[in-house]
């Protein structure tokens, strides 16, 4: 294991401070559920970044072995220094931007995908072609799908809107909770900067809509708007 891989995990394994049966507390961990592939160091997230903070300069190599660590929070750790180099960069987002794509198996925790797919695949593609997301959202890979519609928040802050409904309306039928959270997530963010048009998408789809994600997407809105839109889900 090459020495910074290996400094970075007794650093993390030295900053742990949550206890061993609260670690996993905000992930489903149980056999079958979506993070028992998972395993936790007990360290905050806080904590990880100021770790990071230490290795901004880890090689291409080292980012995508500590990627590939069993531990969430190396992974996040890894992540995070991704996302750095990323934005600093100027003569070699691609091959970040491949990096990240490359390594896409081991982004595979609701955590690692909120705190990157906007500002790596968001923020690569927004002056280009978008497809790529429509292949995501149509996958069979749950983070892929919310690696999909996460992506859209970069376009959301440039008050470009227009696939974050596209894509919300792909994965409006789809089964799993974190999709449901993630995409009216999004769409809560979207309603912030354009309150009508997310009406109009809700005006369509509410009726179909999973009841959590209308929930999400509604939580801004006066509490009239709000029960009026709940009566109308039939999910």
């Amino acid at each position: 294991m090459p020495d910074k891989i290996s400094e970075i995990h007794t650093l993390l394994q030295a900053a742990s401070t949550i206890p061993e049966d609260k670690r996993s507390y905000f992930f489903k961990t149980d056999a079958n559920s979506y993070a028992a592939h998972d395993q936790f160091m007990g360290v905050s997230v806080p904590n990880t970044r100021l770790i990071a903070k230490k290795f901004l300069d880890l090689s291409s190599d080292e980012i995508e072995q500590l990627l590939a660590s069993p531990f969430n929070e190396e992974r996040l750790c890894s992540l995070i220094i991704l996302v750095h180099q990323y934005q600093k960069a100027t003569t070699n987002k691609d091959a970040l931007y491949q990096l990240y794509m490359d390594n896409l198996k081991h982004v595979n925790n609701w955590n690692l995908v909120d705190s990157s797919a906007h500002l790596i695949l968001g923020a690569h593609i927004y002056k280009q072609n978008r497809d790529i997301l429509v292949t995501l959202a149509k996958s069979n890979n749950l983070w892929e799908r919310r690696i999909a519609i996460l992506a859209t928040w970069y376009f959301i802050r440039k008050n470009d809107l227009a696939w974050t409904f596209n894509i919300a309306t792909l994965l409006l039928h789809d089964k799993h909770d974190l999709i449901h959270k993630s995409v009216g997530w999004m769409l809560r963010e979207a309603g912030k900067k354009d309150t009508q048009q997310l009406i109009n998408f809700l005006d369509t789809h509410a009726s179909n809509m999973p009841r959590t994600m209308l929930r999400y997407a509604i939580e801004k809105f006066p509490e009239a708007e709000r029960k009026a839109f709940l009566q109308i889900t039939k999910r």
